[in-house]
């Protein structure tokens, strides 16, 4: 009897330790303003982000002028976990990881002309790899869930739980804030909520 206990004590001690490792993750958007966030300086800017009933709308502005919506605080290493859908037109926004030069994307790319979700834009390189079996997965018309995972130079995607895409970028930064991108020159609008992040140590 005591032989057939201790592999069952010892097997709930390693999912005990398992389940307390995973990172906790804290909410960065209320729903209710953006608090937290830096919106981008301009008289017509306004509009382009705002909370509404615990979503997180942007929407190009008249001029349809570029933008970039940063948490106020900075981060090394985390892991990030939201939920995004679709709004109206020309759907090309994304998260910025740590600087405005690198960024997870979501919609339709400008200079490919199809859509990119999940894949590393990366400035000066463009898309170096292309995120796997999104199109089985992206609902065109309803929320997706999206993770992101920096750590040091290496950038993870999951898009509903399924890992899609992994890249390792030689020119990441350590440290910076997370943004969501409005592309300039397009008519679109985009949502996004239940926005969670977890600093890794």
């Amino acid at each position: 009897m005591l032989k057939s206990i201790v592999p069952a004590l010892a097997l709930c001690l390693l999912l005990t330790q398992t389940a307390s490792a995973d990172p906790k993750l804290k909410s960065i958007f209320n729903g209710k303003d953006l608090k937290g966030w830096t919106a981008p300086k301009g008289n017509d800017a306004a509009g382009w982000y705002r909370a509404e009933d615990g979503v997180l709308k942007i929407q190009s502005g008249p001029k349809k002028k570029g933008s970039i919506l940063w948490t106020k605080k900075e981060y090394g290493d985390f892991v990030m976990e939201f939920d995004f859908r679709f709004g109206e037109g020309t759907i090309d926004t994304g998260v910025h990881v740590r600087t405005e030069k690198e960024q997870i994307q979501i919609g339709i790319s400008g200079s490919l002309k199809r859509d990119m979700t999940g894949s590393p834009y990366i400035a000066g390189k463009g898309y170096p790899v292309e995120a796997e079996g999104v199109a089985e997965l992206l609902k065109s018309k309803d929320w997706n869930t999206m993770k992101i995972q920096a750590i040091g130079k290496e950038y993870t995607v999951w898009l509903h739980g399924k890992k899609v895409m992994t890249y390792t970028s030689e020119s990441a930064v350590e440290k910076g804030p997370v943004g969501l991108q409005l592309h300039g020159g397009k008519e679109m609008a985009a949502d996004f909520r239940n926005l969670r992040l977890a600093e890794l140590p």
